[in-house]
């Protein structure tokens, strides 16, 4: 399903025009080699590292190579699918996660067909509860309560997303690139899911509901909503993130309930010459890497 050419493949959002201008207006400096792949530079540890997140990698030893006339730093390979990056040198360094990807449909009803039972009741809940929906580009405030109620839930769950500043400057940059669905009872929001827009793709990048909010199903309301409106818009996938069954059913669930399906990305590979000698001691690692 997924081994499509352009431009009916996914756009993984870090690879895309947006993301980049979302780097740039942060003060960073990210690279586009001549393949057409993005190369971000970080240091880790005080050591300067090259990174290629979510790269297509149609021709690994040519993007390989162009990346290599730029740097010799280590270079950190995040393919957005499963690839054998050994034959190029690199070794595997962590195994692939997955991702629920969500084809979309211009048909509102043959969607909703697709939607998971308990997924469509609570659907037909969240419809019923008297909600106020509304949708409109992210305001650049960095008080918006969405993005304080995100802020305070990643530090009480101990996970990380990006920081604030690049959210506010993908909005900045990119007309109409991020679009913020909201759900009131009244006057007081109860809900709310961001969604980040580049190319064919649309990615589905933070949410938060209130205790009232989860009572009137909003949540399910609104990501209904936005898929509706993404596909209306010409985005066929809605990239709805990772897919974490252990540390968090209950998202994983929600994620699937819409009918996505669950696709491997493609892990992290590092490639640096001086860990050459290593290559013969990560045979079991490599295995792990190609579902």
């Amino acid at each position: 399903m997924f081994d499509c050419a352009p431009p009916l493949c996914p756009t993984p959002l870090m690879q895309s025009a947006a993301f980049e201008a979302a780097l740039r207006a942060c003060g960073q400096r990210p690279m586009r080699l001549s393949c057409g792949t993005l190369m971000l530079r970080r240091k880790v540890a005080g050591l300067p590292v090259a990174m290629l997140p979510r790269a297509t990698l149609s021709d690994p030893a040519l993007t390989l190579s162009l990346a290599r006339e730029i740097t010799r730093a280590p270079l950190l390979m995040s393919p957005a699918r499963p690839n054998d990056l050994s034959e190029q040198g690199a070794l595997p360094l962590v195994s692939p996660a997955r991702q629920a990807l969500l084809a979309l449909q211009p048909d509102n009803a043959a969607m909703r067909a697709k939607l998971h039972q308990k997924w469509r009741n609570r659907l037909k809940h969240g419809e019923k509860a008297g909600l106020k929906v509304r949708h409109h580009p992210l305001p650049w405030r960095s008080d918006h309560w969405l993005l304080q109620a995100d802020t305070a839930q990643q530090r009480a769950r101990g996970y990380s997303n990006w920081p604030v500043p690049l959210t506010l400057g993908f909005a900045a940059t990119t007309p109409r690139a991020a679009i913020l669905f909201e759900a009131f009872q009244g006057a007081d929001p109860v809900a709310a899911l961001l969604i980040l827009r580049h190319g064919t793709t649309a990615t589905y990048h933070i949410g938060h509901t209130t205790t009232a909010g989860r009572a009137a199903s909003a949540h399910t309301l609104l990501m209904w909503t936005a898929m509706c409106w993404c596909a209306g818009h010409g985005h066929q996938w809605l990239d709805l993130g990772l897919v974490e069954t252990q540390r968090n059913a209950g998202l994983a669930r929600f994620k699937l309930g819409t009918g996505a399906d669950v696709v491997p990305l493609g892990g992290t590979w590092v490639h640096w010459p001086p860990l050459r000698p290593l290559r013969r001691l990560t045979w079991l690692d490599r295995k792990a890497m190609i579902p």
